[in-house]
């Protein structure tokens, strides 16, 4: 089992739902130098936190999906089940960390005695983090999120979202295609619901030579939890020799 030590407390880094006037700023263009130079300390600053946060978590698999689906929605049983089957390979599962897919993707990790990480992003009009999480933290830029989501992960699993799920699959795509990061499993839970995606993906862009047929062909899509996990199963833990290693813990880093 990959399992490793983990904080239970939250480390929240500010208030959930609130988008720092600061945001707008950084991207209307130069700014005067000063401000552009602080501003670049604080970015730094918060990938910084985001490492010394998730440095002792263990191998992960992250799983993407819509913040708008109910409780009583089937794709969010399907999330809940691939959370505690991931968790029972010995997997962290790293959401989002807000409702909906993310919310049971890390309940069924919680319920199934794993661990259950949280990134959050500052919204106007985003919840608090959903209750399941063992940790998590919350980032002022969607960059800095995003590399954190895909830093400590292995695998990505992917269930029906909106334009966040898909701009995460798109990036965690065109990272294993230019091998920015390795050949790590891309999941996509519901043929139903990827269909017409993976027909674009096929019959246009791979037709007209915009993608090779590798890039589309290491997309794995399942209708079934059992066939999802299983697939990080056989992709992921024999590709890249998963065993969970202890990281020591530096005192005079105050971890």
């Amino acid at each position: 089992m990959m399992r490793g030590p983990c904080a239970a407390e939250p480390d929240g880094g500010g208030a959930w739902g609130q988008a720092p006037p600061d945001d707008l700023r950084f991207l209307e263009g130069p700014q005067a130098r000063r401000s552009e130079l602080w501003r670049a300390l604080g970015i730094f600053a918060e990938f910084i936190r985001g490492f010394r946060a998730l440095h002792f978590v263990g191998p992960c698999v992250t799983v993407f999906g819509s913040a708008r689906l109910k409780p009583d929605d089937p794709y969010y049983v399907l999330a809940r089940e691939v959370g505690g089957g991931l968790a029972r390979l010995g997997f962290t599962v790293m959401t989002g960390g807000g409702p909906g897919i993310m919310e049971a993707a890390n309940r069924g990790a919680r319920e199934a005695g794993g661990r259950s990480i949280g990134c959050n992003i500052r919204l106007p009009a985003e919840q608090r983090p959903n209750p399941y999480l063992d940790r998590w933290i919350t980032f002022r830029y969607f960059f800095v999120r995003k590399v954190m989501l895909v830093k400590y992960s292995y695998a990505f699993v992917a269930l029906p979202g909106g334009f966040g799920t898909l701009d995460e699959i798109f990036e965690t795509a065109t990272l294993i295609q230019t091998r920015k990061i390795r050949n790590f499993p891309l999941v996509l839970v519901g043929h139903d619901f990827w269909r017409p995606l993976m027909d674009f993906l096929r019959g246009t862009l791979e037709r007209r030579g915009l993608v090779d047929r590798d890039d589309v062909d290491r997309i794995v899509v399942t209708d079934t939890a059992a066939a999802a996990v299983a697939a990080v199963r056989d992709i992921a833990i024999p590709a890249f020799g998963l065993r969970y290693r202890p990281i020591r813990r530096r005192l005079f880093l105050r971890e």
